[in-house]
C-alpha cells in the first residue's frame, strides 16, 4: 500500500470533470482532504450535489463547489468555461476523468458519436477553454485520465460512419487519443509551467463498465465487483500528479501506480493529424454545418 500523499494544497484551485461517482469523486475528495478548493465538475446537478455533500461529510472540507457541464456537449461545455473564467481567478489543477463506454452506437447534442465526443473531443476543448486559468495559476497541472485499453484509431473515421460501430473499440480509440492528446499538450506547454501528464488507474469498480452494456461490459461489471480496485485506490496516481512535490516539473509522461510507464502511442505527426481533427471537430463552423446536414436529412 503506498503512503498517502502528503502535501498542504491551502490556497490551491483543483477542477475534476466526472466527479459525482467513482474515481472522479474519490479524486475530488482526496484534493478536499489536502486542503484545496475542489470544483467537482458534474453532468447531472442532484446526483453532483449528493456527491458533493458526500465529499464535505468525508473530509470536512469546507470548499468545495459544483460546476454543472456535460462534456458531450460543445455549447454545455463553453458555458461552463465562461462561469469558471467569471468565477474562479486560476486553476491549479485540471483533471480531466469523466468519459463513457456505451455498447450501442449514440451521437451528442452536437450530433457526434459520444464515446468520440465525450472521452476526446470533452478532454480537448476543456483543456483548451480553461488554458487562461491555468496560466493564471503561475505553476499548474493537466492529469488526463487514460487507461491501458487503447488502441486502434483511424482518424478519417473516428465517428464509426465507414467501419461497424463496436463499443469497445470506440472507448480504446478514446484512450489512445487521450494519451496523444496529453503528449501534444504537453510540447505545446513547454516552459510555461504547465505540465500534463497521462494516467491508467488500473481496473476500477466504476459505473462506466456496467453502462456499456453488452457481453464485455457486463462481464467486466461482474468482475470489478470480485477483484477490482475502489476507486480511491483509482485515484490515487490522480492524486500524486495532481500533488506531490515530487512530479512538480515531470510532463508528457504516462503514469500507472505512480510509476512512469513506456507509451508505445508516440507519434508527433499523428499527435497533430490528432490536434487538427479535433480543431476541425470544435470549430463553430464545422460544427454548423455537421447540425445543418443531419437537420436536412431527417426532414
Amino acid at each position: 500500500m503506498l503512503d498517502p500523499v502528503r502535501v498542504d494544497l491551502s490556497g490551491k484551485t483543483c477542477l475534476v470533470t466526472g466527479a459525482s461517482a467513482g474515481i472522479g469523486k474519490a479524486a475530488a475528495a482526496a484534493l478536499a482532504r489536502l486542503g484545496a478548493h475542489v470544483v467537482m465538475a458534474v453532468r447531472d446537478g442532484e446526483r453532483g450535489e449528493r456527491a458533493r455533500r458526500e465529499v464535505l461529510g468525508a473530509t470536512g472540507a469546507r470548499s468545495v463547489e459544483l460546476a454543472i457541464v456535460d462534456l458531450a456537449s460543445q455549447a454545455s461545455i463553453r458555458a461552463f468555461a465562461r462561469e469558471a473564467a467569471r468565477r474562479l481567478s486560476k486553476i491549479d489543477v485540471l483533471v480531466n476523468n469523466a468519459g463513457v463506454w456505451l455498447n450501442r452506437k449514440e451521437t451528442s447534442p452536437d450530433g457526434i458519436e459520444r464515446t468520440w465526443a465525450t472521452n476526446v473531443l470533452g478532454y480537448f476543448l476543456t483543456t483548451e477553454l480553461l488554458l487562461p486559468l491555468l496560466r493564471s495559476a503561475g505553476k499548474a497541472r493537466v492529469v488526463n485520465v487514460a487507461s491501458q485499453l487503447a488502441g486502434g484509431p483511424e482518424l478519417d473515421d473516428v465517428e464509426f460512419e465507414r467501419r461497424s460501430y463496436d463499443g469497445q473499440a470506440a472507448y480504446a480509440q478514446s484512450k489512445q487519443a487521450d494519451r496523444m492528446l496529453t503528449w501534444a499538450l504537453a510540447r505545446q506547454l513547454d516552459g510555461s509551467g504547465i505540465s500534463a501528464n497521462a494516467m491508467h488507474p488500473g481496473f476500477v469498480a466504476t459505473e462506466i463498465f456496467g453502462k456499456g452494456g453488452g457481453l464485455i461490459g457486463t462481464t467486466a461489471a461482474v468482475l470489478s465487483k470480485m477483484r477490482a480496485k475502489k476507486p480511491e485506490a483509482g485515484a490515487d496516481t490522480v492524486v500524486y500528479l495532481a500533488a506531490s512535490p515530487e512530479v512538480e516539473d515531470r510532463s508528457g509522461l504516462f503514469w500507472i501506480d505512480r510509476q512512469e510507464h513506456h507509451c508505445r502511442f508516440r507519434d508527433e505527426a499523428q499527435e497533430e493529424a490528432l490536434l487538427r481533427v479535433c480543431r476541425s471537430m470544435t470549430s463553430a463552423r464545422a460544427l454548423g454545418t455537421k447540425l445543418d446536414r443531419e437537420s436536412a436529412g431527417s426532414a
